[in-house]
Parts: structure tokens; C-alpha cells; sequence
């Protein structure tokens, strides 16, 4: 059996999930634009250059998510799915994944993205696996913060792990693994796998990949 894992912004959809669900809730008027555009598009930069404080972010991503009822919640995120996420995904990047599905690979998106926001796009792809970072609910609702260890940079290996580990799994139980990402913050979980792609990836990835002839693959429609 293979193991075939794959980031989410900016790789299996062509623009990131994050930055798009704060502009989601700007341009409707649910976030203040003169408070939170500005801080969204510079912790995006900070991301993009490798600088993000997670934990930070996570405060600023989380805490509108506690502000309102669950089904307000849940009708946004269709409205969103719809107008801003199915654009961005490419039949490339559908065959891909359905490549693995069709080899029986197990499969799962890792993604620092939080699991309310990425949950409907890997059901859109057929993906049974999320590894996200975990909005913390309480009854439901949720509280504004994370549970649990990030799955970012390093924290995406622990989380990999604990999932595999939950399945009585181990990395030596498959024959190949791959890793599919646009950024610098993967090289972790990249270097873990014996097969890591580079998928449309940022300058830094990009010297490493051809340094470390891995494959580099675009999904851009």
C-alpha cells in the first residue's frame, strides 16, 4: 500500500483557503475591512516568506468563527465553497488525487488551514482524510481557539503520525509515500517521504527541489 498526502493551498486549489475566508467575511460585511484586511494580507506575506507565529494567526483566524451560531457558520461556508474555492480548483489537480484513489493509495490533505474551512473542499476532492488544525467547540459552538498541536511546519509530521499511529500504521508500512506542496513551511513533512513533488512552489522550495532533484509539477489550470 502507498500513502499519498497533499497540502491545499495554493497546491491542490490555486489560491489559499485562508486568506480567501477572512476577504469572504470582509466583502460581506461580517469583518471590518479597515481592521482586517490590512492584518490578513500581512500575516499571508508572513506566511509566504516562512515568519508566520502560528499561534498568533490561529487568534486572528479563530476568533470570528466564536461570534456566531453554527448554522450562520455552516451557510457562510457553502456561500464560500461556491463562489470562492470551485473556481480555484483545476481538473489537473482533480486527476491527480484520483490518480492515488485509483491505485488504492491511502490518502489525506494536510493542510495549517482549519478544518471548518477546508473540511467541504477535501470531501469536494473524495478525500476520507483530514489533517487540519482543530477549531476548538465547546457544545458545538466554537470557543476562538485551537485544540491540540497545529498542523503546521513541523506540527504537520506529529499530527501525520498521530493519525497513522491511530490506524496501528507506520510510515515503514507502505512502500512509497508522497508529499505534494507549494512552500517553504513543508520541507519537513517533504523530507519525510520518500517521494516529495513540489507542486507550483514558492522560490525557496523551488532551489531545494532542483538541489534534491525532486519533482516539480504544476496544477494551474
Amino acid at each position: 500500500m502507498d500513502l499519498a498526502l497533499f497540502d491545499l493551498d495554493n497546491t491542490l486549489i490555486a489560491g489559499d483557503s485562508d486568506f480567501e475566508w477572512a476577504q469572504f467575511l470582509i466583502g460581506k460585511g461580517i469583518l471590518e475591512r479597515a481592521l482586517y484586511e490590512a492584518r490578513n494580507l500581512e500575516f499571508y506575506e508572513q506566511y509566504k516568506a516562512g515568519t508566520l507565529d502560528i499561534e498568533v494567526f490561529l487568534d486572528f483566524q479563530l476568533q470570528p468563527l466564536s461570534r456566531y451560531p453554527r448554522q450562520v457558520l455552516d451557510s457562510w461556508q457553502r456561500e464560500f465553497m461556491s463562489r470562492h474555492i470551485l473556481p480555484l480548483v483545476s481538473e489537473k489537480a482533480r486527476a491527480l488525487v484520483r490518480e492515488h484513489l485509483d491505485r488504492s493509495a491511502l490518502c489525506a490533505i494536510v493542510t495549517a488551514t482549519n478544518s471548518f474551512v477546508t473540511g467541504p473542499i477535501v470531501r469536494e476532492f473524495g478525500i476520507a482524510h483530514l489533517i487540519a488544525t482543530i477549531p476548538a467547540q465547546e457544545n458545538g459552538q466554537f470557543t476562538g481557539q485551537p485544540r491540540g498541536i497545529p498542523s503546521f511546519r513541523e506540527g504537520k509530521i506529529i499530527r501525520v503520525e498521530a493519525w497513522l499511529e491511530a490506524m496501528g500504521l507506520w510510515w515503514s508500512s507502505f512502500e512509497r509515500s508522497w508529499f505534494y506542496s507549494d512552500s517553504l513551511n513543508d520541507l519537513p513533512l517533504l523530507s519525510k517521504v520518500s517521494n516529495p513533488v513540489a507542486v507550483d512552489p514558492d522560490p525557496t522550495l523551488r532551489a531545494r527541489a532542483e538541489a534534491s532533484a525532486w519533482p516539480i509539477l504544476s496544477l494551474l489550470a
